[in-house]
């Protein structure tokens, strides 16, 4: 497969920036996933390493080749867009045989490739239909299979599951995940679903605003966010992000609480932060409900997910919004079987391991210092 490599890459629009200059490493066999909110530039990066859209500054290389000015059928990728873009007048099997066929191979070879990508896909049944009469899933399968018949160095993905109802897209994340497994290919997707991002992504690559906001696997995204943004967005709902001042081990929050900072944080936060106000932020998972928790607030909403309940508890104690801007909910992740009444008082404590810190100036995440 492939190894792509962006080297301060960028995009202008006049005086807008698209992407503002990025480096980022693809390595061969690796699923990158390419998450942010509409208009943050993902899509624009995947153009220019695709060679649809040219480089305002940088220099793009795969397999060590400097592709930056190469056209996009010299750089030997597969696109995959969100809209199938298959021929109607053709049928399937015609679909998946015509990048070969354009391209003047022999009909022996053909003949072989579409057959095991046909195999790999299961769309067998499939070749003598046309597009108009598959179903959205099968329509998607067929723009794979195209898109793998070729071989290409790398893939390359813009939202192709957009289109589908939630239950095909549950089964097409399984299904182009297995290929990429099965075919080692180096991928990359844009997606603006954090599910498909964590589901899929052996490294997510966040964005916002057109610039990169944090590269990291899964686990380290959800668990240790680089600052608020990544913190809010990902997670559903997002990481708690409560206000409050530091004053010796403890941080006063909003709405009155103290919460007594984890021993292995006093050292960090003692030594550098220079200012009171502080940011902390937790999952919902990481919050304990206890009768005798040192936060406390108000049940404003509860919600049962089947195998939880998800309480959603103002920390001001109030039931409503005041309007000026201090209230403060948090989300917990609370046992099933409890039954919360609204308007009832709810105390909990918060898992030190799972507890981070933020700076509410830079909304940079406060790295904790390790001590030997």
């Amino acid at each position: 497969m492939a190894e792509i490599e962006l080297r301060q890459v960028a995009k202008k629009f006049g005086d807008l920036w698209a992407v503002k200059p990025m480096d980022l490493t693809i390595y061969d066999g690796e699923f990158v996933a390419l998450l942010g909110p509409s208009g943050c530039g993902k899509t624009t990066t995947l153009r220019m390493i695709s060679g649809l859209e040219a480089v305002t500054e940088g220099r793009i290389f795969i397999n060590g080749k400097d592709v930056t000015w190469l056209s996009a059928s010299q750089r030997d990728i597969a696109f995959v867009f969100q809209f199938f873009a298959l021929y109607p007048q053709m049928t399937v099997r015609q679909n998946i045989a015509f990048p070969l066929e354009s391209q003047g191979m022999k009909r022996a070879e053909i003949n072989q490739r579409v057959a095991e990508v046909v195999k790999l896909l299961e769309i067998g049944h499939l070749l003598q239909r046309k597009p108009p009469a598959l179903s959205g899933g099968d329509k998607q399968r067929v723009a794979l299979a195209r898109s793998l018949v070729r071989k290409p160095a790398c893939f390359l993905m813009d939202e192709p599951l957009g289109a589908l109802d939630a239950e095909f897209r549950e089964v097409m994340r399984a299904e182009i995940k297995r290929l990429h497994l099965a075919q080692h290919a180096t991928t990359v997707y844009v997606t603006h679903d954090q599910v498909e991002a964590m589901a899929m992504g052996d490294r997510i690559v966040v964005m916002s605003a057109a610039e990169v906001q944090q590269i990291g696997t899964p686990a380290q995204v959800y668990h240790d966010p680089a600052n608020l943004f990544v913190a809010n967005f990902i997670g559903s709902p997002g990481m708690n992000l409560v206000p409050g001042k530091y004053v010796g081990d403890e941080v006063h929050l909003r709405g009155g609480s103290v919460y007594p900072t984890p021993p292995a944080w006093r050292p960090t936060l003692a030594a550098r932060w220079q200012r009171d106000d502080v940011i902390v932020g937790f999952r919902p998972e990481a919050a304990q409900v206890s009768e005798t928790g040192a936060i406390r607030g108000m049940v404003y909403a509860s919600d049962l997910h089947g195998s939880y309940t998800m309480l959603h508890v103002s920390l001001n104690g109030e039931l409503r919004p005041n309007g000026n801007g201090e209230d403060t909910i948090v989300h917990i992740r609370a046992r099933r079987d409890v039954h919360y009444v609204i308007g009832s008082l709810v105390r909990f404590d918060l898992n030190p391991e799972m507890v981070r810190f933020f700076d509410p100036e830079s909304e940079k995440a406060i790295a904790k210092e390790v001590r030997g």
